[in-house]
């Protein structure tokens, strides 16, 4: 039998959801709560006033706190399935919705559940969601640091300036080795993360920083079927949009999924066309095709995510001859 769908909608105070047990007529309960930890056992409570022991809840992944949700409620025995913002999105666009209210996300979602039944997610690895808060704070430091020494490495500036910015540049270092050295130990234990970690290290263009995001930011291997999955998880596939003989627009990024990986990837894809054999005759074949630059590093990270993919699956450092041998 079909569990009854549970929509959620997370805001920063509380949770607004949406619990939908028979697919006709889509008739559903809704009721604010708290947000966790109080709230779940509030849900909880109001499930079994209901008469219902377990559900399928989607809620869209915003971050943290959305991940800490989804742990309580696989904990207290519940499917629980993390929604994509633009399926979700496009779902509401198709049912011709015209509030965008928490109230109204949170029943989108329990609807949602019931057309497209959703695949539950996998519950993350015991150190993952400390991983991830320990990264996260490292994404938003690496970024000014490049647009720093980008100023410095560019264009006339007087030697006032050039020191501001240099001063600049060592408390951006400065924040980043605070960071980083939380994120070194959390690697040091249990071994297997510091050999995922020595695994993406491995390939072209990409650093322990780069490698540490990827592995809090990547799910797991078994999560997916397939490295085009994988690739498809950060909006990493191609987007084509021909329509007969008129409209050709060039081929884009999706961008259907998390940006952070795609932001992790940017840098060291630039790399890996700069300095690995692979990637230049990656960037020859599209450029003898007619790619544009961006649709050329585009393809670099598409191909980063696949080769990340696949070291950590296999467990083998990155080999450009492997795929041949195989």
């Amino acid at each position: 039998m079909t569990a009854p769908k549970l929509g959620i909608e997370l805001s920063k105070k509380t949770l607004e959801v949406a619990l939908i047990r028979d697919p006709e007529p889509m008739k559903a309960n809704q009721r604010p709560f708290s947000n966790p930890p109080a709230g779940v056992q509030d849900l909880q409570n109001w499930l079994a006033k209901h008469g219902v022991n377990r559900v399928h809840a989607v809620l869209e992944a915003p971050g943290a706190e959305g991940d800490a949700l989804a742990e309580s409620l696989d904990a207290a025995g519940h499917q629980v399935s993390s929604g994509n913002p633009a399926h979700i999105k496009a779902f509401g666009h198709s049912e011709l919705q015209r509030n965008q209210t928490d109230r109204a996300d949170g029943g989108l979602s329990a609807r949602l559940a019931w057309r497209h039944h959703p695949a539950p997610g996998t519950p993350p690895e015991p150190e993952h969601p400390e991983l991830q808060s320990l990264v996260r704070p490292l994404d938003a430091l690496i970024k000014p640091r490049t647009q720093v020494r980008t100023r410095l490495s560019e264009g006339r500036r007087t030697e006032a300036v050039g020191e501001s910015w240099e001063k600049v540049l060592h408390s951006l270092k400065e924040r980043i080795a605070d960071v980083t050295m939380p994120i070194n130990r959390h690697f040091e234990d249990p071994p297997g993360l510091q050999r995922q970690r020595e695994l993406l290290d491995s390939i072209p263009g990409i650093g322990p920083e780069t490698a540490a995001r990827l592995r809090a930011e990547l799910p797991q291997p078994g999560e997916f079927d397939a490295a085009r999955a994988a690739a498809a998880h950060p909006g990493l596939t191609p987007k084509r949009h021909p329509s007969g003989t008129s409209i050709q627009a060039p081929t884009r990024m999706s961008k259907l999924g998390t940006p952070r990986i795609r932001d992790a990837l940017d840098l060291p894809a630039m790399a890996a066309l700069r300095s690995s054999r692979e990637f230049k005759e990656l960037a020859a074949r599209l450029t003898e095709r007619g790619k544009k630059k961006m649709q050329i590093l585009a393809a670099a990270m598409h191909k980063l995510v696949r080769i990340a993919y696949g070291v950590v699956k296999n467990q083998r450092p990155y080999d450009p001859t492997y795929a041949a041998a195989v």
